[in-house]
């Protein structure tokens, strides 16, 4: 009985353990999530024009024009920043499948280009992965942490990082479809009827992405022939796909609400993130 009595207590001591664990690495995350959203805002300015007009599609590739007024509507205001809440599934491992769901929220900035990704993915009950996944004042940063305390992996601030989120947020700009108007810093060149090439430059970085379009119209796909792929720590270039699908009204726009993220690798397709967005805020240009 007595040794009943002290197991239990132990159980009790080692259950309040992990309580304090989790609300220490919730507290230190969310600290740490406030530095990185406040070196965000800072870089914000105010994008000009602040209303889209359809006369500045002329010239661009035919498939971008008709996507591009499908998602857009005349006159409207031109998105400043947007706020997203995603749900979904993340694959964890580099060469097999071991699924687990996740939920993020995702600040969105559009002048100067960048965003904060916040997501949290459950191995199991008490047992999370916290990760920052960033490109801020043209710096990127990758940053997944056990409970948010044991830092997994820490990659920052190199040319290629830099990079390879610039083209994230390249890639994710169906959300916030005004970003991808000339005026707004992208310049588009044809590729055939259903596809056309988007150039962006922030700073020192320059990158391309071809986006494909569906018989709707809309963006269906984005891919790139390399973007960086952690394996065993290490960024190794591979080719890049992102698809989009769901397409509903949200805030006077086209977008689609679930994507699925894949490398091309020799082996096949591998798909890696796989969410959809439960809910989207915008601030537009005033």
């Amino acid at each position: 009985m007595v040794w009943l009595k002290c197991s239990g207590i132990a159980v009790a001591l080692l259950a309040l353990a992990g309580v304090v664990l989790v609300a220490l690495g919730d507290a230190r995350w969310d600290a740490a999530t406030e530095v990185l959203r406040a070196r965000l805002e800072a870089t914000h300015s105010a994008p000009r024009p602040t209303h889209y007009a359809s006369s500045e599609l002329q010239g661009l590739p035919a498939p971008v024009q008709r996507y591009l007024r499908l998602a857009l509507t005349e006159g409207q205001p031109i998105v400043a920043a947007a706020e997203l809440v995603h749900s979904g599934s993340f694959n964890l491992s580099e060469d097999g499948e071991r699924w687990w769901p996740f939920s993020s929220r995702q600040r969105v900035l559009t002048q100067r280009p960048g965003f904060l990704w916040d997501g949290r993915v459950a191995l199991l009950p008490g047992l999370t992965i916290r990760v920052h996944d960033a490109y801020i004042a043209g710096e990127g940063r990758l940053h997944p942490a056990l409970w948010g305390l044991l830092t997994l992996l820490e990659l920052r601030d190199s040319d290629e990082l830099a990079r390879d989120e610039l083209m994230r947020w390249l890639a994710e700009a169906a959300w916030y479809p005004t970003a991808l108007l000339p005026s707004q810093g992208v310049r588009w060149e044809p590729l055939d009827e259903h596809s056309a090439r988007a150039t962006l430059r922030d700073g020192a970085i320059e990158l391309t992405l071809n986006f494909a379009f569906g018989a709707d119209g809309m963006i269906a796909s984005v891919h790139s022939p390399a973007r960086g792929r952690t394996l065993s720590g290490k960024r190794v270039p591979t080719p890049w796909e992102g698809r989009w699908w769901g397409v509903q009204q949200r805030g006077g726009m086209r977008i689609p609400l679930s994507g699925e993220v894949a490398w091309l690798t020799p082996e096949g397709r591998k798909p890696y993130w796989r969410g959809t967005i439960t809910s989207i805020a915008y601030d537009f240009a005033r």
